[in-house]
């Protein structure tokens, strides 16, 4: 029998998420005291957004539809730990009794082009149907390119690729960090470029949620990244401050590079045009006094109920030039 101590990792039914834990598992074996102490064992848990995998986010929440059920089972001690895809947590915290007490070293936050003719999306024949199930790609695909049909897909990213495959699309857009993690990467036809498709806040980042102060808070801290921590705390905080979520066609990306941090950022409305955006820069030290600045001129910019309304897409999510 192990004298090994349990820790029990909560994540969604998917293959990314049992690829973002295998990898989160790996690195922490590297340390010598988890290693000789402990075991780890997989909890697959349905979150409200797998559970409704054909209804638009927006229209059943959006808000932690990915974490919600997780969450829950590390407050009630069902789990231990839970392993997040950062653009998927609110900004806003859920519950004081939780924290993102490990972060994972960001993959590549770009978005990527999957296209059934191996062509770019500026290169797709008129009429072409894109595939996704992000307000904010659809706003920035109609910024671009009015002329291209959009189209809902939901699912894991092996649905949806098969989907692309089976011609219901010509063309899906995925998280690149996300085809990284599951060794699909040679298949994204396009990484799309940040000046037209920047992304969510904390694309690309993985995040270790315990209970706060809890037994096994501080057990990960020797993986956790800072430079990764800082940039998404930044975008967090940004998203936090102007009440915005992942319902919102609002982009936003920090870049740490030696001592300076790059924040750039963008809000849209639903038919791609921009109403507002802005690059600031500054000591990396001095990043909070960044962000709070950034924030207060969006909202004396846009009024927070124009944000807000921002939250609701009123027309189809299906959109016919």
């Amino acid at each position: 029998m192990s004298n090994l101590k349990k820790i029990i990792i909560g994540i969604r039914d998917s293959k990314l998420s049992k690829a973002q834990s295998q990898i989160f598992i790996k690195e922490a074996r590297k340390i010598e005291n988890i290693k000789n102490n402990y075991e780890f064992e997989l909890k697959e848990i349905k979150t409200t957004g797998d559970k409704h995998n054909t209804h638009r986010l927006d229209q059943i929440g959006g808000k932690g539809l990915f974490v919600k059920e997780i969450e829950q089972q590390i407050i009630s001690e069902e789990i231990d730990l839970g392993i997040h895809s950062m653009k998927d947590v609110p900004a806003v915290e859920v519950s004081e009794q939780l924290e993102i007490s490990c972060w994972m070293a960001r993959y590549d936050s770009h978005d990527a082009l999957i296209s059934n003719s191996g062509q770019y999306i500026a290169d797709l024949p008129p009429g072409a149907i894109i595939g996704t199930s992000s307000i904010r790609r659809r706003s920035q695909v109609l910024g671009l390119r009015k002329d291209l049909k959009i189209k809902l897909l939901r699912g894991n990213v092996d649905t949806r690729i098969k989907k692309l495959h089976n011609n219901e699309y010509d063309a899906i857009i995925l998280s690149l960090a996300g085809l990284q993690r599951l060794g699909f990467k040679s298949i994204a036809t396009e990484v799309l470029n940040f000046k037209n498709f920047l992304p969510a806040a904390g694309q690309g980042a993985v995040g270790i949620q315990t209970k706060r102060n809890g037994p096994i808070s501080n057990l990960f801290s020797q993986l956790n990244d800072e430079r990764t921590q800082m940039e998404c705390s930044a975008e967090r905080i940004i998203l936090n401050s102007i009440k915005a979520n992942c319902n919102s066609p609002v982009s936003v990306l920090a870049k740490i590079r030696d001592e300076q941090i790059k924040i750039d950022f963008e809000i849209m409305n639903h038919s791609g045009e921009i109403l507002f955006k802005k690059s600031i820069d500054g000591d990396k030290t001095n990043f909070r006094d960044l962000c709070n600045s950034l924030a207060k001129e969006i909202k004396s910019t846009l009024s927070q109920q124009a944000i807000n309304e921002l939250d609701v897409l009123k027309d189809d999510f299906n959109y016919t030039p």
